[in-house]
């Protein structure tokens, strides 16, 4: 298997923006394998934002759910198109069926990831075709989205920077608000700006935050898409929020991340890297957790 000459490859990873993220590491040791090949990224058009400035892709195509059978054979019929050398399907198994590849990479069967995290899960389904050591999660940049974070928070004179993402794609997985700025209050002496980060959905949260807090705040909810509040991330010296994909985003930006958990499977899906920690209540309702319980378990994670 390993004499064929890699030369075009077809990586097809997941839907949501964190699931994505967690993708990066096998996309990451493909790379590094296969310098000189070309990569194809099937995602989903919430995700595939993330790989647009990946600099070894040639092709990006959306997998939409929404756009039924009929967009699916359209997709099928562009793929179709290219002979690969090494197909990777991170997703659903039935779309190789129909890829033409030399070699095929199935997700690894539920029984056998269940007690993984899921980067690893991604990472360990590539076998033997890969053979360095799990990378990091990872966001690409690019000078536009740079020079955008720059102008918005470049000019502050400050020590400490905290990210706070206030939402999530459910309410459920919500601390509340309040709780938030409680807890950046009682962290003033630490940071001497707060940024706040998500998507328009969640701009609700941002006066609650900001009439609560005493601290200087910079509100970016809503303003720019993922690529420019990862710039702006980068920036941070700590992000904090709920389990959603902006501390997926942080963490593949090389900031400490700290999660609150609610319902979920923290040691399957928290952000990844040795910088990560999270906290989740024990019976998993995330508004009984406590701002103090929060407190000890962040200034723990700043000394390091």
């Amino acid at each position: 298997m390993m004499t064929i000459k890699i030369q075009k490859i077809l990586f097809i990873t997941l839907s949501n923006i964190g699931d994505a993220i967690l993708s990066t590491p096998a996309l990451e040791a493909i790379n590094l394998k296969y310098p000189n090949a070309h990569i194809d990224i099937v995602g989903d058009k919430k995700s595939i934002c993330i790989f647009k400035y990946f600099p070894y892709v040639e092709n990006l195509f959306i997998k939409n759910k929404d756009d039924g059978f009929i967009g699916l054979i359209t997709l099928l019929k562009k793929l179709r198109l290219t002979d690969y050398d090494l197909a990777i399907d991170l997703r659903s198994d039935a779309l190789l069926y129909f890829i033409k590849s030399k070699i095929k990479v199935h997700k690894l069967p539920n029984k056998k990831s269940m007690n993984l995290h899921s980067a690893e899960k991604h990472y360990y389904c590539l076998g033997d075709i890969v053979s360095n050591k799990l990378p990091d999660t990872k966001i690409w940049i690019s000078k536009k989205e740079i020079s955008i974070a720059k102008e918005k928070i470049g000019n502050i004179k400050r020590s400490k920077i905290l990210s706070i993402g206030l939402g999530s794609r459910f309410k459920s997985k919500n601390w509340p608000v309040t709780s938030y700025a409680d807890l950046s209050n009682k962290l003033l002496k630490y940071f001497d700006v707060v940024i706040l980060v998500g998507n328009k959905d969640e701009s609700k949260y941002a006066d609650k935050f900001i009439g609560n807090y005493h601290g200087k705040v910079i509100n970016c909810i809503g303003k720019y898409d993922i690529i420019e509040t990862a710039a702006l991330i980068k920036h941070s010296d700590l992000f904090i929020g709920n389990d959603s994909g902006l501390g997926h985003v942080a963490s593949s930006v090389g900031v400490k991340t700290f999660t609150l958990f609610g319902k979920g499977e923290p040691y399957r899906y928290k952000p990844w890297g040795k910088n990560s920690e999270w906290h989740q209540d024990k019976n998993f309702e995330i508004t009984k957790i406590k701002v103090e319980v929060i407190i000890n378990k962040i200034k723990s994670l700043l000394t390091t």
